[in-house]
């Protein structure tokens, strides 16, 4: 193949590079910047403010109960009813002895009226409605419990996908590691294969560990791919192609043991405001027995030609109604709400046993990883020391290739067992403080 031939296929061969590289771009990102950008993108987060602002304005509906409702109307008729055309006459305070013609009574002709008036209505004592605010309001506090519960969840679930993004690549370096390490035992079996001082089976075991580890790699630089694409997901990083690079895995060194459950979590509050809602709403069911109350006016415009404006009326009341009988609907709503209370009741306090024993497990849990992890620090330095003395052996040719290779192994094993245990025991710590300083 000639260089002219050669070098379009280059060029494609390095933009193809250059993009994969691109496409694969590295950025750094700390445990606390993910979680605070968690906080302003996330759209669990988004949404739960939306649901506050939205019980906000519901509660704010009721600021009906005090505040007057004012409506203001024009209305243009024309009628031949005998009625209603010596009452527009009245209206407009025309009324002449002519009109009193049994004969202009009876077919009074076409009449028009034009009016403007001004309707207000006031309430004044509702009892039913005021508790029923209150009950608004409560179910407001709801959602902003629920709103500050999310945002503590999305921290945890953030801090969690950060963690198994450590784990991946630290799973990573593990297996990069191990794999220049199988390769030289690979190189030195073949070597001594050539000297005639090994078998060929030694040699594809040797083999078959390097393809192993190197499956294991592919599969392990797929998982870096994964988790962070899961950590962009809840920091809202739409259409970011960067693979996200953390901090190094480490034991977090946060003290837990003094750590208690609490009722004042924002999850618990949010169940003990609805509850506090329902109740309400058994008093506002049990006032709508009692009367009402409320004030009326209208101020009226008339006149026989369009927005004329020559009389004016008014007309202003106080009104007293007592629904005594509504099919029993008052009565079938004061059992509902009275039920719906009592279940809420039991909800709350089965979810405070519930979370209370889920506490004291995680609690338990954290301390049963702190020993599995000195127990897989201990595994590791003796596998390690293992490994070193059956390279030696090897060496000396006093130990089988498998063996080796099986050290090589067991060492692989016992890092990523390690590492897995210090993801677990983070992501525990993390759930604990979560389910303890939730406010």
């Amino acid at each position: 193949m000639n260089r002219k031939k050669k070098f379009p296929i280059v060029l494609i061969c390095a933009l193809a590079t250059s993009l994969t590289a691109s496409a694969q771009k590295k950025s750094y990102i700390s445990i606390d910047q993910a979680t605070d950008i968690a906080a302003q993108n996330n759209a669990n987060v988004q949404i739960s403010e939306w649901e506050h602002k939205i019980s906000k304005a519901d509660f704010h509906q009721t600021d009906a109960v005090f505040l007057p409702q004012i409506s203001v109307g024009y209305t243009a008729v024309t009628t031949n009813n005998a009625l209603n055309a010596f009452g527009f006459l009245l209206q407009q305070r025309s009324v002449t002895s002519q009109d009193f013609d049994p004969a202009k009574l009876n077919h009074p002709g076409a009449t028009q009226n034009y009016g403007a008036d001004i309707s207000v209505k006031m309430p004044l004592i509702n009892p039913d409605m005021i508790f029923a605010r209150k009950g608004a309001k409560l179910q407001s506090e709801v959602y902003q419990y629920k709103k500050q519960y999310t945002k503590d969840m999305i921290e945890f679930e953030v801090k969690k996908a950060y963690t198994q993004l450590q784990f991946a690549y630290r799973a990573q370096s593990i297996l990069r590691s191990t794999l220049s390490d199988v390769k030289q035992i690979h190189q030195s079996v073949k070597n001594f294969y050539d000297q005639g001082l090994v078998q060929k089976s030694d040699v594809l075991n040797a083999q078959v560990q390097v393809n192993t580890v190197e499956s294991a790699l592919a599969k392990a630089e797929s998982n870096v791919s994964n988790a962070s694409d899961g950590l962009k997901l809840l920091v809202g990083a739409k259409g970011d192609e960067t693979v996200y690079e953390p901090d190094s895995l480490s034991q977090s060194s946060a003290i837990y043991n003094n750590s208690s459950f609490s009722s004042m979590r924002s999850d618990v509050m949010a169940m003990k405001k609805a509850m506090d809602a329902s109740n309400m709403m058994v008093k506002s069911s049990a006032l709508s027995f009692v009367p009402k109350i409320n004030a009326f006016g209208t101020y009226s415009l008339s006149d026989s030609k369009a927005f004329g404006f020559n009389q004016n009326s008014y007309l202003l009341g106080i009104n007293l109604s007592w629904d005594l009988f509504s099919g029993n609907r008052n009565i079938s709503k004061l059992r509902s709400s009275t039920f719906q209370r009592n279940k809420m009741k039991e909800e709350y306090n089965l979810y405070i046993d519930k979370s209370q024993v889920e506490f004291n497990k995680t609690k338990r849990d954290l301390s049963d990883l702190q020993v599995e992890i000195n127990k897989q620090q201990t595994s590791v330095d003796q596998a390690a020391e293992a490994l070193r003395i059956l390279s030696n052996r090897y060496a000396e040719g006093l130990t089988k290739t498998s063996d080796l290779l099986m050290a090589q192994a067991q060492l692989s094993q016992q890092q990523l067992q390690l590492a897995q245990a210090i993801m677990s025991y983070n992501i525990t710590l993390y759930y604990l403080n979560l389910q303890s300083t939730m406010n």
